[in-house]
């Protein structure tokens, strides 16, 4: 099924201290899971990854929202998801050089998906056309609200007036101290994804455990296995304090696919346990939460912060 796309770029152009055009924008794509008003604020430009329910293709966050597709899961559809369609990135990156601004794309991570070799396929193919174009794409390594943090962090530097290469200096800051702490409710949704066996999904459902991962090196992996919601969030919560230099002056991920309630919990924990009450919540999206299933919570956070320059 061939899917239709209509662009809305918004051209992000700022005047540097010297007077002159400054023209950087911050691309991601859906899976980065950031909510509308920090898109719009920071005027990022979100492409849509593709995800496949009872045979029709979507485009994550255009014609299907997060919610429709945990009302699918949860009356037993298997959805499936793609990246991004090249056709979309390379106009994405097309119109941002003809126009003469600077992009940096930062995608899901390339151990999960496609999009990242596909983009930069793509980013040769616009350099051809447009060779003095400031294009880069950049492998986040992360999923999720995860890099949806690199990719707000990169975005207020843009608007800043930050410079590309200092922009590309605290993506790669980012990259190599982001944590992931996470836990699903129901382990049947990473079976079918591969990552446990049938038996650990059978014993897991009848002993109610419930693991705890993690990401490395832009990959998935079991980290422990606890009995109980609420022992999990507390861990995940001691795994944070243990691994973060400080928990200060940072900004905490949680997001969660479709349990606000469990969400405000994991909050409320983080603040008593560490004061820090900058925390961003928001939904996991379809190109995650397809994987993942309902009921997933993840945590996100940096271990060690990035000086101020």
């Amino acid at each position: 099924m061939e899917i239709a796309f209509s662009s809305n770029l918004k051209l992000n152009y700022r005047k540097s201290q010297a007077g002159e055009m400054t023209m950087i924008t911050i691309i991601t794509d859906t899976g980065s899971d950031l909510p509308k008003q920090i898109l719009d604020e920071y005027e990022i430009t979100m492409l849509p990854l593709v995800v496949q329910v009872n045979n029709e293709e979507f485009l994550d966050r255009s014609n299907i929202e997060p919610k429709q597709l945990y009302t699918h899961m949860k009356e037993g559809s298997v959805p499936k998801t793609a990246q991004v369609p090249p056709s979309i990135i390379k106009e994405t990156l097309t119109s941002f050089a003809r126009n003469g601004q600077s992009a940096i794309y930062i995608t899901l991570s390339s151990g999960i998906s496609g999009t990242y070799q596909t983009a930069v396929l793509m980013k040769n193919e616009v350099l051809e056309d447009f060779p003095d174009a400031e294009i880069e794409v950049f492998d986040s390594q992360a999923a999720s609200l995860g890099y949806g943090l690199m990719v707000y962090e990169a975005a207020k530097e843009a608007k800043e007036g930050r410079s590309f290469n200092e922009i590309i200096h605290t993506l790669n800051h980012y990259r190599d101290h982001l944590e992931h702490i996470f836990t699903v409710d129901d382990l049947e949704y990473l079976l079918r994804g591969g990552r446990v066996s049938k038996t650990a999904a059978v014993m897991g459902t009848l002993l109610k455990i419930k693991p705890v991962l993690h990401m490395e090196d832009g990959k998935l992996f079991p980290l422990e296995k606890l009995r109980g919601k609420k022992k999990v969030l507390g861990r995940m919560v001691e795994i944070m304090k243990e691994r973060a230099a400080t928990l200060d002056n940072i900004t905490i991920g949680i997001s969660h696919a479709d349990d606000t309630e469990t969400a405000q919990a994991l909050k409320e924990l983080i603040i008593e346990e560490t004061g820090n009450k900058n925390i961003l919540i928001t939904m996991i999206g379809c190109a995650i939460g397809a994987h993942a299933g309902p009921g997933t919570i993840a945590l996100f956070f940096l271990n060690t912060p990035k000086k101020v320059s």
